[in-house]
């Protein structure tokens, strides 16, 4: 099994035409996924990549053709926003938001949008996620997947293909690898896509990578303590970060001890999670776990 996404889900991209859309796009039918159409204003009835998909002025357009069940956004910052209104306004099930730089406060106008709805968001600012040998939304490299029984759910974009080649190259294999962004409002907590981890028979294990600043890892450790039933390996990125200095994500910024790395991890072994010491050791950590 997996969550959110499978190779039935129908995908729609907006901002195909870009230079950023129609690469990844290509990517994504290349690796399987169930592109079907794609969307930007002023370009409708042209085709786009090398399997022609149709392209519509906006999603309601699409939606008169098309069955769409998720979306990935491919838009500069200063429109994204606006996509995802477009796509929660239009009730589809998934949004992937791969946009980074998006003003927080135009952010704050989609999570208020967003809590009022059925939608899932993943992002903004983030690798989207990957169903291995099925299907992916986003940018996540496929070559490095293979399917296996291991969730992968990360703020950090390149440390979640780290995980993923990690943990395929110890013989676990993974489920499907979830990035949630590294912004200070995203669409998904690390509690929200555990839950999903947690009602999926085929993921006996979870690898959460997290990092300094804001208090997620905190939250997502005390509720694993007490509702997950499931080992999870985790690793914090940021370790030697000073108080105060924004380290790649814009919410990675330390402001209070909670905030720090060594706080973070000390919590995390406290509500039972076993915590790698250095990214290289994510792999054998879960593997020794799963093997016991």
């Amino acid at each position: 099994m997996s969550i959110l996404l499978n190779e039935k889900t129908s995908i729609l991209v907006q901002g195909i035409t870009g230079s950023e859309g129609l690469f990844h796009t290509q990517q994504m039918l290349d690796y399987g996924s169930n592109v079907v159409c794609g969307v930007t204003p002023g370009k409708g009835g042209e085709t786009a990549t090398e399997n022609n998909l149709p392209v519509f002025n906006s999603i309601e357009e699409a939606q008169n053709e098309f069955l769409i069940d998720a979306t990935v956004i491919f838009v500069p910052p200063r429109f994204a926003a606006n996509a995802i209104l477009e796509a929660i306004n239009q009730n589809i099930g998934l949004i992937v938001c791969i946009s980074e730089g998006i003003p927080v406060r135009d952010m704050k106008k989609v999570k208020s949008a967003l809590d009022n709805s059925s939608s899932t968001l993943i992002g903004p600012n983030c690798p989207g996620l990957i169903t291995a040998e099925e299907s992916k939304i986003g940018i996540t490299p496929g070559f490095i997947c293979k399917k296996g029984s291991i969730g992968i759910l990360s703020r950090s974009g390149t440390l979640t293909y780290e995980a993923i080649d990690q943990i395929v190259n110890v013989g676990l294999g993974m489920t499907t690898a979830v990035g949630i962004g590294g912004d200070p409002i995203i669409g998904s907590s690390m509690i929200d896509i555990l839950k999903h981890f947690a009602n999926d028979d085929k993921t006996k294990g979870v690898v959460m990578i997290g990092e300094i600043g804001g208090s997620m890892e905190n939250e997502a450790a005390e509720w694993i303590k007490d509702n997950f039933n499931k080992p999870v390996v985790s690793f914090i990125a940021g370790q030697t970060a000073p108080k105060g200095k924004r380290m790649g994500h814009a919410g990675a910024i330390i402001s209070e001890g909670s905030e720090t790395a060594d706080a973070k991890i000390k919590i995390l072994k406290k509500c039972g999670v076993s915590v790698a010491k250095t990214v290289s050791e994510i792999g054998e950590t879960m593997l020794k776990i799963i093997e016991e």
